[in-house]
């Protein structure tokens, strides 16, 4: 499938809604979207590559409209390296706070600096995701909270299951 392609990365570990909805809201603009999944050493993960992939192909099916404009790959590496890879020069990046914003101009000032020819564009979260991340829902599911407010059906069971095995 050919026509404009931009490039969403990150740990996603796990996804969340507000993820989902960065991509629904990328695809207004896009044609297609790449979903990449990355392996950030820096960062210890609840679920494993292969794990954050095969759960974020099952919630784009079951919740992006058209699941077929989207594609989701494992990267490691340089993001900008991924991206250029691809065949794009977009680089699609969700901002919740102040915070994200300090972080992610810093991000893309490097990206630009390794090849400018590679634009980072910016979403603004909703309002009713702008408080999620990742280790924040990690937190919560650790301690037996409710996760259905913030995760699709399908990685609720996946991450409360996680967290069972972790206890065992």
């Amino acid at each position: 499938m050919k026509g404009r392609l931009a490039v969403y990365l990150g740990t996603f570990d796990p996804v969340h809604l507000g993820h989902l909805d960065i991509i629904s809201r990328g695809l207004k603009a896009f044609d297609r979207i790449l979903v990449g999944v990355g392996n950030n050493p820096d960062k210890k993960t609840l679920l494993n590559l292969e794990e954050r992939v095969g759960l974020m192909e099952k919630v784009v099916r079951e919740v992006i409209t058209e699941p077929h404009r989207v594609e989701v790959k494992p990267f490691s590496g340089l993001a900008v390296h991924f991206v250029k890879d691809s065949g794009s020069s977009v680089m699609l990046r969700g901002l919740r706070t102040t915070s994200d914003m300090d972080y992610e101009f810093t991000m893309s000032l490097a990206n630009m600096s390794l090849d400018p020819d590679i634009e980072t564009l910016f979403l603004m979260a909703k309002d009713i995701y702008s408080h999620l991340s990742s280790s924040l829902l990690r937190q919560i599911a650790s301690f037996g909270g409710d996760m259905s407010k913030f995760l699709p059906p399908g990685a609720v069971e996946i991450v409360y299951k996680r967290y069972k095995e972790l206890a065992k």
